[in-house]
């Protein structure tokens, strides 16, 4: 993986994003079934956690962050299950609020540098397991587990035996204004908003007067959004504020904890400039940055239409050797 080159059928960082997420093949056989669990977070909300259990007692414990409006059903999550599954490791995805199909109560949602969620979550499935876990966190996910590493220090490894970030945008400033722009906006923005300002909206129905209703519906890139929602929402003054307090990549150094950061190098999310070289992280950090993959694409496979996890396989094989 770390020199990962995708088929010549599937040329281009944005046919490796799209066509996985859309047609590629994401398990070997029938899809993960989940048995869901609801949480009740310290403040009165709450999440919602999809497993799939081994049967092999004291088997291992894979837990997956899921990205931006992503969920256990995600092309990525789904293979993650399925590479789980084959190795009798126990499997986890706790959504972030409001992922699961269910609006969360509180005022708040989630956000990149939600580090704090994060270790409560942890913490809960530590207890859970009896042993040290395996966290992968894709895109935004990977990114705020990787936060998580960086404020736990020495304590994290009581809780993770190693980490991996997949395709995050550890640099969100320069991650932020690159999908606001070109192309990117057209396709890439307009999906996620699409979700989020609905989101949104029926947030500010339960709690009216949260944010300014009609600026929001306006909304027309990721830096609005966060500047009327989801910074103000969760204690930072504006986009700004908040995509350099809650960015990874200034503090990996500080990582304690074994700690792969996986970013392809032709990622229409996170530019290439942005990613960190060997002397930005610390010794416990792991950088795979392959010319191809995409965002959290990686395909495999002949056409069609090939399948998804080869990433998956790579990292966990990853994950199980620290």
């Amino acid at each position: 993986m770390r020199q990962f080159r995708a088929p010549r059928w599937l040329p281009g960082g944005h046919l490796q994003t799209i066509w996985p997420a859309l047609y590629g093949r994401r398990v070997q056989g029938p899809h993960p079934i989940y048995q869901r669990e609801r949480w009740t977070t310290p403040d009165g909300d709450f999440i919602d956690v999809d497993f799939c259990f081994s049967r092999q007692r004291g088997a291992p414990w894979l837990v997956l962050f899921h990205g931006l409006e992503g969920s256990s059903r995600s092309h990525y999550a789904e293979a993650f299950a399925d590479v789980a599954q084959a190795l009798g490791w126990n499997y986890a995805v706790p959504h972030f609020r409001g992922c699961s199909g269910e609006l969360n109560l509180a005022p708040r949602a989630y956000h990149s540098g939600d580090y704090e969620e994060i270790g409560w979550m942890l913490a809960r499935l530590r207890e859970r397991a009896g042993q040290p876990l395996h966290a992968v966190g894709v895109s935004l996910g990977g990114n705020a587990l990787l936060r998580w590493s960086e404020e736990a220090g020495e304590t994290a490894g009581a809780t993770a035996r190693a980490v991996a970030a997949v395709c995050s945008p550890i640099d969100l400033a320069a991650g932020g204004h690159a999908i606001g722009r070109g192309f990117n906006r057209q396709v890439y923005t307009r999906m996620f908003l699409r979700s989020m300002k609905p989101k949104a909206l029926a947030k500010w129905a339960q709690h009216p007067g949260l944010f300014d209703r009609e600026r929001l519906a306006a909304a027309r890139d990721l830096y609005e959004f966060d500047n009327l929602f989801t910074a103000p929402l969760h204690g930072f003054r504006n986009t700004d504020d908040y995509w350099r307090r809650a960015s990874a990549k200034p503090w990996l150094e500080h990582i304690r904890v074994p700690a792969l950061v996986l970013n392809a190098r032709n990622d229409p999310f996170v530019p290439a400039a942005s990613l960190p070289g060997v002397h930005e992280v610390g010794r416990y950090v792991t950088l795979w940055q392959p010319p191809h993959g995409g965002h959290v694409g990686f395909p495999a496979g002949r056409f069609p239409p090939g399948h998804v996890r080869a990433m998956p396989a790579s990292v966990v094989d990853w994950l199980r050797t620290r």
